[in-house]
This record gives C-alpha cells, structure tokens and sequence, in this order.
C-alpha cells in the first residue's frame, strides 16, 4: 500500500468532527432527541389539527438538527427555540445551550440566545399550567420560572465552565510545547557551546605541549649535536652537555606530566562547561587558568640558549608591574618559541630579546640577525605551527603580533600585550 493509501486508511473524523467518539456521541443525541421530538410530534399533531404522521415526521426531523451542534450550535438552539411552542425538543434544548455556551462564540450572544430560551420556556410552561383554575397565579408564575431557569442556567453554567476549561487546557498545552522546544533549543546551544569549549580547550593543550616539546626537545636536539662532536676531542665539555641534556629531558617531562595532570582530571559536564565559557569568555580558555611561567624566569631561558651555543642577548626597559598570570604566561611563550625558532632555523646565529615595559601595556621582540651556519643542521623538524600558535596566543589575550624577515637578512617575532 503507498503512503497515500496508507494516510485515507487511516484518515480521521468525517467533516467536522475531531474525534471518532464525538461522532458517537453526537449520533446517539441526536437519535435520542428525533424519537423524543417524534413521540412528541403526535401530541402537537393532535392539538394542531394536521395528519399523525406529519407530526412525527416534522419531530424527527427537529429532533435530528442535534447532530449540527458542534458545526453551528446557534442554529440549534434558535430551532430549539422556535419548536418551544410546540412543547418539544427538551433534550434539544438543553444539548444546544451546553454546547453554545462551551463554544468559542461571543458571550453576548450566549447570553442573548439564553434569555430567549428562557423566555420562550417560562412562556411555554405558563400558557400550559394555567389553565388549571384550582392553581394559585402565584404558583403557576413561580413554577414556570423555576421550570425555565431548571431547563436554561444549569446546561449554561456547565457549558461555560467546560469551555474555559478546555481553553485552558489548550494554553497550557501550547505553553508546554513552547517550553519543549525552548528547552531543546537551550539544550541544542549548550551542546554547541560545550563542543566549542572542548576544542578549544584541546587547542590550547596542543599549542602548549608544543611550546613545551618543541623548545626543551630543540635545545636538547642541539645539545646532543654538540655533544657528538666533542665526544672524543673534549670529554669535559661532552660531560656538560650530556648534563644539559639531562636537564632539559627531565624539565620537559616534569611539563608534561603537569599538562597529563589536567588532561586525566575528572571532565566537567557539558552545561558546566558551556556556562564556563559563557562567563569565562575566550581569554580564560587562551590563557589556560593553570599556573604557568612568567616573566621572571625569562633570564633562565635565554640562560638556556646561551648554554647551547647562542649569541643571546637580552635587553629589558621598564619596571616590571605584575601582570596577570595569562599575560604573563603568554610572553614568555612568545619567546620561548621565537627563541626555538632561532635554533631551528638560524643557528649561529646572533638574537636580541627585548622586553619592554610601558603604560597598561608589555611589549616583546625576538630578533635574529643573518644565519653564519648551515640551516636546519642538526636536523630539526618543524611543524610549521609555531607562529600560528603565537599569533593565536596574542590575539586571544587583545594583543599585536608581527612577525617577519628584517632587511639584514634575519627574522623578526614582536608582540604587544595589555596589562
């Protein structure tokens, strides 16, 4: 079977109806209310001169405009109304104002169509009563009021408050499916958000085991070198640089033991970590939150290089003011790259490293004069990410980046950073 097929197989309620059971109900109604009209047609066929079986006919047929209730319930009971003289349609009258007054219709005409149903009732019940002489006036008045107002205000009432009952239902429904998709939405976001935050944060990992790696595993690639050439012709100087290397290998995998640190520490959830970035911004995921270096140990890395065979020389202008641990960590990595740079790429090189501290701001600069030895001669790989990783450093804290080759034939890293 096609889905078409399958859609008119299972297609719903005929017409006006919504669901199969209201048109049960309103079938069985309206059967109930044409045999009652029906049976009381012989009566006002009798009384009104005309043949039985028009009368029954004609009740029936009254009887019958009950199934319209829901498609237009003022029509049934203005029919309810003008069959009222005829002393039939009880159960037509009394399903149509229900069904009014539960409708999305005016009040005002609720109430007109009411009044009119009350009326015609009262009036109905007093021409019939008083013909008794033995009647009290005064009780014929009262017992056709209390017959009208039995027969009108109850299915009323009822209709009024099943009808604000069922809008209100229909709002909190709605109000419910609002807050559904509101609440996927939100979820949908901070899963993004979440997503957003663990890739950042992964490059932020990466670029600092990079940094880390790169800087100690160059020096100590440089350090080997030398060694191997001063192994056999000078014993003292191959014993310091194998103590270099010592050095640098334990300083690089007590770095990575700290970053591994992070790494297994418990993941926070996902709607944690998107309210973190929420509040947190791009700066606290560039600068990583952990305690890193500073400037204070600058001198020990330059120290570093000079110990491999650099012309190193470091100029400082300006009082250091404490700066945050972000701004902090991020120059010394500046440097520490353009400095592993210089080894890569420049050794023998002579390299100035400038610092500069200015008005809410801290300035750096690497620079390496011409290559006087061979490039790349102890076999560095590069990666080709270090200035993409400083650039990305500097701009997520606010800052410049410039980097370049210098007219004498050398390359040049600066930035600036606000305090």
């Amino acid at each position: 079977m096609t889905s078409t097929g399958e859609e008119q197989g299972r297609a719903g309620p005929p017409l006006w109806w919504t669901r199969r059971r209201d048109v049960v109900v309103d079938l069985t109604l309206a059967a109930l209310s044409a045999a009652e009209c029906a049976w009381e047609g012989i009566d006002f066929a009798r009384e009104a001169g005309i043949p039985v079986v028009a009368g029954v006919l004609f009740g029936a047929l009254v009887g019958t405009t009950l199934v319209l209730r829901r498609r237009w319930p003022i029509a049934v009971v203005l029919v309810g109304i003008a069959v009222a003289p005829a002393e039939m349609g009880f159960l037509l009258s009394v399903a149509g104002m229900y069904t009014l007054a539960s409708s999305e219709v005016p009040r005002r005409i609720i109430a007109g169509l009411a009044s009119m149903s009350l009326v015609a009732t009262f009036i109905v019940m007093y021409l019939k009563t008083r013909g008794d002489v033995e009647a009290d006036p005064a009780l014929v008045v009262a017992l056709s009021g209390f017959v009208a107002i039995a027969l009108t205000v109850p299915p009323v009432l009822l209709g009024l408050y099943i009808g604000a009952r069922r809008r209100l239902m229909e709002s909190l429904q709605e109000r419910a499916d609002s807050l559904e998709r509101e609440l996927s939405l939100l979820a949908d976001r901070a899963e993004e958000r979440a997503e957003w935050a663990r890739t950042e944060e992964r490059t932020r990992i990466a670029r600092e085991m990079h940094d880390v790696v790169a800087h100690r595993v160059s020096l100590m690639v440089v350090h080997a070198a030398a060694l191997e050439a001063v192994a056999a012709k000078d014993p003292a100087r191959a014993a310091k640089n194998a103590a270099l290397v010592g050095d640098m290998g334990r300083q690089a995998l007590t770095e990575l033991r700290e970053m591994l640190g992070v790494l297994r520490a418990a993941p926070k959830p996902a709607m944690a970590v998107a309210a973190a970035v929420a509040t947190a911004g791009p700066v606290a995921l560039v600068g990583g939150g952990d305690e890193g270096p500073s400037l204070a140990e600058l001198e020990a890395l330059v120290g570093q290089s000079r110990a491999a065979g650099m012309a190193v020389e470091m100029v400082v202008q300006g009082a250091d003011a404490g700066y945050a641990a972000e701004v902090e960590q991020t120059a010394y990595r500046v440097v520490q790259e353009a400095l592993t740079n210089c080894h890569k790429h420049a050794p023998g090189a002579r390299v100035v490293v400038r610092l500069a501290h200015r008005d809410g701001e801290v300035a750096m600069q690497v620079e390496n004069g011409p290559c006087e030895g061979a490039a790349d001669g102890v076999g560095l790989p590069s990666g080709g990410n270090g200035l993409v990783g400083m650039r990305e450093r500097v701009l997520g804290l606010g800052g410049v980046f410039v980097s370049g080759p210098t007219e004498t034939g050398g390359f040049r890293v600066s930035a600036v950073l606000p305090a």
